[in-house]
């Protein structure tokens, strides 16, 4: 697990570096000393989970771990800090769970432990081994989600296109999209895209397109989900 340490006080920086050495399942790729450090090291190397302290100058870990926890596929966030009257709050963050320093060796394993199913790279996992289950010829299939370039609303219907061709599905696109939040996005109340496939993104005529990166497939953007497209394209 790559875990990034985030705390304005560099002794207890080097005491969460000293416990992970103790513990070989558990990486630390970096260290931030407030928030703004944090956010660009999140954007750049993507950690699987935040060890993140509450009390720090500026903007304080419980508003970061919100803003954290906004990310497409936030990092789990483990809440450090000396002081426990900020417990109520810091949970409103949903972190994964919340240490009292001085943090010792169990305690921080047992937390590492319960975050294994909160990290960015089992939701990752989760994705790469989703499927979708449809009739073709009266026999039921299924099919990656991976494999899938969109869904697009039809009458009572959804319609997926992949490479091997289309199919009818009964799923919903808000279905869909709750199910598979970290995968797809949503361009129009009408389709919805796999991130994978997302290429260039213009405008033409008073119209906002998305190009995907196969067969030179191009799909209408409603301008309520420019922004969205736009953040996943910077991802």
């Amino acid at each position: 697990m790559r875990i990034l340490i985030v705390d304005d006080e560099p002794l207890a920086r080097s005491r969460l570096q000293r416990l992970l050495a103790q513990l070989p399942a558990y990486q630390c790729i970096a260290e931030a000393g407030n928030a703004a450090q944090a956010q660009q090291l999140i954007q750049e190397l993507q950690p699987d989970l935040v060890l993140l302290d509450i009390g720090m100058p500026g903007q304080d870990g419980i508003s970061l771990g919100s803003d954290i926890l906004s990310l497409p596929i936030p990092p789990a966030v483990i809440f450090i800090t000396a002081h426990p009257q900020h417990a109520l709050d810091a949970y409103r963050a949903s972190p994964v769970d919340y240490l009292l320093k001085p943090v010792s060796l169990d305690r921080l394993h047992q937390a590492l432990q319960k975050a294994g199913l909160s990290t960015r790279a089992h939701a990752e996992r989760k994705a790469t081994d989703a499927t979708i289950c449809y009739l073709q010829a009266g026999i039921k299939r299924q099919l990656s989600l991976k494999q899938i370039y969109y869904f697009i609303a039809e009458d009572k219907y959804v319609r997926m296109v992949f490479a091997q061709g289309e199919a009818l599905i009964e799923q919903s696109l808000v279905q869909l999209e709750q199910q598979f939040p970290e995968q797809l996005v949503r361009v129009h109340r009408s389709t919805l895209i796999n991130k994978d496939y997302l290429g260039r993104y213009y405008t033409s005529h008073g119209k906002h397109w998305i190009e995907l990166t196969v067969n030179a497939i191009k799909l209408e953007v409603s301008r309520r989900a420019i922004a969205a497209i736009k953040h996943c394209l910077l991802q």
